[in-house]
């Protein structure tokens, strides 16, 4: 194992849920605002998932008041408080870019089946 594999596992996070494009994910981020520190929740689907060791990312897009909003968060990071799995989503897709164009009841994603 060379000394760069090495420092890139020292980074990463373990406590991170398995989630795959098509999820519903709440994101607590850690705010730093001054001297004070607040968490706040990113709530919405998981459109692209980048895999990798330390520069591994995944993108999440809400509707906010009517207006679209993607947030890339780097998966390892230290503002990341913990990632939530709300729902697991059912698509036949990896990147989910076509979301950016539907609108309402379209944009749904089915529910993804346990036990089937």
């Amino acid at each position: 194992m060379n000394v760069i594999e090495k420092i890139e596992r020292e980074n990463m996070r373990m406590d991170m849920p398995s989630f795959r494009s098509g999820d519903t994910v709440k994101v607590h981020l850690r705010i730093v605002e001054g001297e004070k520190e607040r968490i706040q929740i990113f709530q919405g689907n998981v459109i692209r998932v980048s895999r990798g060791t330390t520069n591994a990312s995944f993108t999440v897009r809400k509707i906010s008041d009517g207006v679209g909003v993607e947030r890339i968060f780097p998966l390892y990071s230290p503002f990341i408080d913990h990632v939530e799995v709300v729902t697991e989503g059912r698509v036949r897709r990896s990147r989910l870019y076509y979301l950016r164009n539907l609108k309402g009841k379209a944009a749904r994603i089915k529910p993804r089946n346990r036990f089937s």
